[in-house]
């Protein structure tokens, strides 16, 4: 366990190392940053420092830079994440809120945490195994036509176009689309099947046939629509990235969404932030990376992650405000539509 000096000094070795990209002597930390002590002293915390794993030196007679153990007891013992501005906030609160759908909202999203941290971001779509139905609409198109719309929580819409056995009139579409919602409202689309096994006993029996109908292709509709479903963007942003590993390998790792997804997945739950650093990742092409996710929901259920990708010198603590304010807004959007 170090002592508050020695952190003091591998917290200043990962700021100055963040902001500058050199390597980071004990005379620039005496100049740049007031820690009571002498030169000497610094440079036998340096030394202890190095012995311990927290901090190299990259090159002979060069300063010294964090590694993945410095970098993870530097956010372990953060005393303050980087709250927004004000104007900060309320700019995202305006971005995020114009949004009219889902698909926009993790665009938006995308877009916002990229330009914020400077870094790669990745959102998660809500899962439809997470999610629960909000409407049900039948909308008549043609005599033995209508479409299906599935609403639900989350705002993800699923349509698909029914052909129906026989002409049914537009009261008795209204009286199965009425049924529909009263026993789906708020029902969690795992449980649909069960839940909507009887409704045709709860028609008339000339309705019962486009009723079995119509909830087959719903029930098709939930099982082909499960995967789950990212998008990333600012990947623009590594260009001006420094990796202990090559950017092709980086770059490769994030066409592979699957990998995203587990990685995402592998981050926590809603309770709050997650910072997986380096050597942490499981996946070799990330190894030079750090990621920093957060979930976002309604209320305290977690409806999917979110969170950016950049390299291990990163600013953690302007980051982790970030997603954290990013998630916190999404949820509130999501919660309210």
């Amino acid at each position: 366990m170090l002592d508050d000096r020695k952190l003091a000094v591998l917290r200043a070795i990962v700021e100055d190392y963040v902001s500058t990209n050199e390597p980071v002597g004990s005379k620039a930390l005496v100049d740049r940053h007031n820690l009571g002590v002498s030169p000497a002293t610094i440079r036998n915390d340096m030394a202890a420092l190095e012995e311990q794993g927290y901090i190299t030196q990259p090159h002979t007679s060069a300063g010294r830079v964090p590694t993945d153990k410095g970098y993870r007891l530097f956010v372990d013992r953060l005393s303050q994440i980087k709250p927004l501005s004000g104007a900060e906030r309320r700019a995202i609160e305006t971005f995020l809120a114009g949004a009219v759908d889902l698909d926009e909202i993790v665009m938006r999203t995308v877009r916002l945490l990229a330009q914020l941290t400077r870094q790669v971001a990745v959102v998660q779509y809500p899962s439809l195994t997470r999610s629960s139905v909000r409407h049900v609409e039948i909308v008549p198109l043609a005599e033995r036509r209508v479409m299906l719309v599935l609403i639900t929580n989350t705002g993800r819409v699923e349509q698909r176009v029914v052909d129906l056995p026989e002409d049914i009139a537009d009261d008795r579409v209204a009286n199965l689309r009425a049924v529909l919602n009263a026993c789906l409202d708020g029902c969690g689309l795992s449980r649909v099947p069960e839940t909507v096994a009887d409704v045709p006993e709860r028609l008339p029996p000339e309705d019962r046939p486009v009723a079995v109908t119509i909830l087959s292709v719903l029930l098709e509709t939930l099982v082909e629509r499960h995967e789950e479903k990212i998008a990333f963007g600012g990947t623009a942003n590594l260009a001006a990235a420094d990796f202990s590993i090559g950017l092709r390998d980086v770059l490769e790792a994030l066409e592979e969404q699957v990998v995203l997804i587990r990685l995402l997945g592998e981050t926590g739950g809603l309770s709050g932030l997650t910072v997986r650093i380096g050597s942490e990742n499981p996946y070799s092409g990330l190894r030079g990376t750090s990621i920093v996710a957060a979930g976002y929901g309604a209320g305290d259920r977690e409806l999917a992650r979110l969170g950016v990708l950049g390299p291990t010198r990163m600013d953690y603590p302007v980051t982790m405000g970030a997603v954290r304010a990013v998630a916190r807004y999404v949820g509130q959007i999501l919660a309210g539509s």
